[in-house]
């Protein structure tokens, strides 16, 4: 890609600065981890918003970007070696952002490795774990008769969690300090806790310190601006 309005995706989404990073997303779970790091980085960027309604995901110009068809996705017209580059999946784009920005990502091996670790387990976890319990609890699987699908899912969460406490113990963060683990890991709780309502199924009344380790990174003002990251036009 020569440069960036070269991309089929910017005829549905034209971009107002060319020069930025482009964010094509939606605030989930998913979408919030990106909008997030980059509030919490600085990096200028630009974020289009799409529709699931509207079925955005399924649209040529953007399977041209992420053939997968899930948000979010960028291109970063400035990317390694002053190329654009192209990338989905929430997780590889927490890490690439770190590594642009140098920020929430240590650069000690031990601590930058241990990090990635907390980042995948939440990617391979976390994530479709939660969002399945989600789908069983809230959304058209409790019409399900068997309800071994979402004991199953219940069930796993609850383990999830209490890994996630225990990691917790005697710290603030996931890791030493403020990371892309966090960033990651966060919004997924606080799905599960305020969109979901399951956290009366999952054991949350036992566990020690996920709910204020939660509490803290809602607090902090880049988390609560990248929340609502691409805004609705």
């Amino acid at each position: 890609m020569a440069q960036l309005t070269d991309h089929p995706i910017t005829r549905r989404w034209p971009p107002k600065d060319p020069g930025v990073l482009q964010l094509y997303s939606l605030p989930t779970p998913n979408g919030m981890k990106v909008g997030i790091m980059l509030e919490e980085c600085g990096l200028p960027y630009e974020g289009h918003r799409l529709s699931f309604a509207d079925n955005d995901q399924t649209t040529p110009e953007f399977l041209a970007l992420n053939p997968n068809n899930k948000i979010p996705a960028i291109i970063d017209p400035d990317g390694p070696g002053g190329e654009a580059l192209e990338l989905f999946e929430s997780g590889a784009i927490l890490l690439y952002l770190a590594d642009k920005s140098g920020q929430f990502l240590s650069q000690d091996p031990t601590e930058r490795w241990h990090t990635i670790q907390w980042v995948m387990w939440q990617m391979g976890g976390v994530g479709p774990m939660f969002g399945q319990l989600g789908f069983f609890h809230k959304f058209a699987g409790k019409e399900i008769e068997d309800k071994r699908p979402h004991e199953r899912y219940r069930s796993e969460s609850e383990r999830l969690l209490k890994v996630l406490d225990a990691r917790l113990e005697g710290r603030d963060w996931i890791m030493a300090d403020y990371s892309i683990a966090d960033i990651a890991t966060a919004p997924w709780v606080r799905t599960l806790r305020e969109f979901y309502g399951a956290t009366d199924i999952v054991g949350w009344d036992g566990l020690k310190n996920v709910p204020a380790w939660l509490d803290r990174f809602l607090e902090r003002p880049g988390v609560q601006r990248g929340m609502s990251v691409p805004p609705e036009n």
